[in-house]
This record gives structure tokens, C-alpha cells and sequence, in this order.
């Protein structure tokens, strides 16, 4: 009777014993759910880099074939202007105009 109490007791304490190291050690249950939670940001940041990636291979690939878009670009982004043509270049909403921004109110 008494040798079945301390192989209850044993067994007990190493049942508490593995039951730590399950939840809390390095690597236990609480280690596994924050690498999970890591590797999920990680993985949702290399998606969006590859869909940004396929962005900019189709538009390197249009910008090597379609003279049109070619052009396009040139006119939005670099403000050239064709032969006889004006460029009227309005500020931004947000641009400061006052100069110093003295005259806040």
C-alpha cells in the first residue's frame, strides 16, 4: 500500500514537472504560439513584397514595349511637355505657402 502511494506521488510530480515544461519552457506551448504569430507576419510581409514584386516586373516589362505608356510616364512623373505644349504645376493642398508658417491663427 505504502509503495503504491509514492509511485502515485512520483508519478504526480513528474506529471507536473512535464506539464511546465509543455506550457512554459523555451519550448513549450507559450514559445510555439509567438514563432506561429512571428511566422505569420513574416509570411504576410514576403506576399506583399512578391505581389510588389510582380508589380514592378509588369511595369518594367510595359515600360520596355509600350512606347505609348512609355510616354505616359515620362509626362506624369518628370513634367516633360511636348513641342507647343504649357505645363500649369498647381501645389499641393498640403504645400505651406505662407512661407515660415508666421501667420497661424
Amino acid at each position: 500500500m505504502r509503495g503504491r502511494v509514492v509511485i502515485i506521488a512520483v508519478l504526480l510530480v513528474i506529471n507536473v514537472f512535464l506539464l511546465f515544461r509543455l506550457i512554459w519552457s523555451d519550448q513549450g506551448m507559450f514559445t510555439y504560439l509567438e514563432l506561429k504569430n512571428r511566422y505569420d507576419v513574416l509570411q504576410q510581409r514576403i506576399d506583399n513584397v512578391d505581389e510588389k514584386s510582380l508589380d514592378l516586373s509588369q511595369e518594367i516589362r510595359r515600360l520596355k514595349s509600350d512606347k505609348g505608356y512609355q510616354e505616359k510616364v515620362v509626362r506624369e512623373r518628370m513634367n516633360f511637355v511636348r513641342k507647343d505644349e504649357l505645363l500649369y504645376i498647381f501645389p499641393d493642398e498640403n504645400t505651406n505657402l505662407g512661407g515660415d508658417g508666421t501667420d497661424e491663427q
